[in-house]
């Protein structure tokens, strides 16, 4: 029966500001056709500041750096907040650290997501050694789910931890979306992009018995969802090109979330939830969402916090809303779902209760 305990979320350095996008947007665009709309449609995104890994003017965000240094700053930082994330967490757990190679023992399985820059190997297997991991530990690397990761690497601990008790899981995700933000890309929808997502690394432990302290509890696999939307593919998209990353979407990826939603009511068959760790994609995502389960404003406050303060972190972001749950909880007992939506167009969604202890 397992437990998904607090998560640890780390944020970069560097506080940017709506504002400061906009300004910089006017810098390097002050021609575009839609240069006195895009202030307006930049601020009813509903982020207000965002973190990056490196400043506004580096040569990897606003710059005119290649796909071989933004790729290698990325993993390098996503990396970084990846290992200070899970060391916290594990820190967290109360388990007891052993001096040399598989220090942390009862660590039986580490799942990974990430799908900025690019590593062979993988997260999975650089976290290994500094984290004191063992080396015959079971890995499960997720890299390119992006907004869906953190759900999806969920419900992949939460599979392997109902089908060995007594088993415990590290899941880490990390992502430096930073890095799609190019001045090649000049839609409007690339012009959101630059405004709405932020970067960040998360972690937590997922356990087949709790560990102690408040947990969201998972009865096992049948309580998960996973859905891929027929004929989505191109709603929203990556690619790669000589001058970075890019991030692409189709006018149909507005209503995606409501495209999937009616499925996801079927899987809940009617039962009550009480609150919800929405992925904070946009507004509208969290709004319409909410409204399908009937949740009042306090039942999604923590998505909208995140997007707000943190922007959209990818598949960090359904770890940093759980993190906040834990803050400011619900009651012991209240049903809640975890719902995160994806590229593909993918979705990925776990049902639970909240524990106190």
């Amino acid at each position: 029966m397992p437990h998904i305990h607090k998560p640890v979320t780390v944020l970069p350095a560097h506080k940017i500001t709506t504002a400061e996008i906009i300004d910089d947007i006017r810098t390097h665009h002050p021609n575009h056709p839609k240069a006195a709309v895009i202030p307006r449609i930049l601020g009813n995104l509903g982020v207000e500041t965002r973190y990056f890994t490196r400043p506004l003017t580096a040569p990897t965000v606003s710059g005119t750096a290649g796909i071989q240094d933004r790729s290698d700053t990325a993993f390098t930082d996503a990396l970084a907040l990846a290992t200070d994330a899970a060391r916290q967490a594990l820190t967290a757990s109360d388990l007891t650290p052993e001096a040399g190679p598989g220090g942390y023992a009862d660590i039986d399985a580490i799942i990974t997501t990430h799908s900025t820059g690019w590593s062979v190997p993988n997260l999975d297997i650089h976290l290994i050694e500094p984290l004191g991991l063992r080396p015959t530990i079971s890995r499960i690397a997720l890299t390119t789910l992006a907004c869906a990761g953190g759900a999806q690497a969920l419900t992949r601990a939460i599979d392997y931890t109902t089908a060995r008790p007594g088993s415990k899981v590290l899941v880490v995700a990390a992502e430096v979306i930073s890095s799609v933000y190019n001045h090649h890309d000049t839609s409007i929808e690339a012009m959101i992009y630059k405004a709405l997502f932020g970067d960040s690394a998360a972690a937590c432990i997922v356990s087949s018995d709790p560990l102690g302290g408040p947990t969201f509890h998972v009865n096992g696999p049948a309580d998960t969802l996973e859905y891929v939307l027929p004929g989505s593919l191109d709603r929203y998209s990556g690619r790669i090109g000589a001058d970075g990353f890019h991030f692409d979407s189709t006018k149909e990826a507005l209503s995606a979330a409501d495209d999937v939603l009616p499925t996801v009511l079927t899987w809940l068959d009617g039962q009550q939830i009480d609150w919800a760790a929405i992925h904070p994609g946009s507004p509208r995502i969290i709004t319409d969402t909410a409204n399908a389960l009937h949740l009042h404003e306090t039942g999604t406050r923590h998505s909208f916090d995140t997007l707000t303060h943190e922007g959209n972190l990818g598949g960090v972001s359904i770890l940093r809303v759980l993190e906040r749950t834990h803050t400011d909880p619900p009651g012991h007992g209240a049903r809640g779902l975890a719902i995160a939506y994806g590229p593909g167009f993918n979705t990925a969604a776990l049902r639970g209760t909240w524990h106190t202890s």
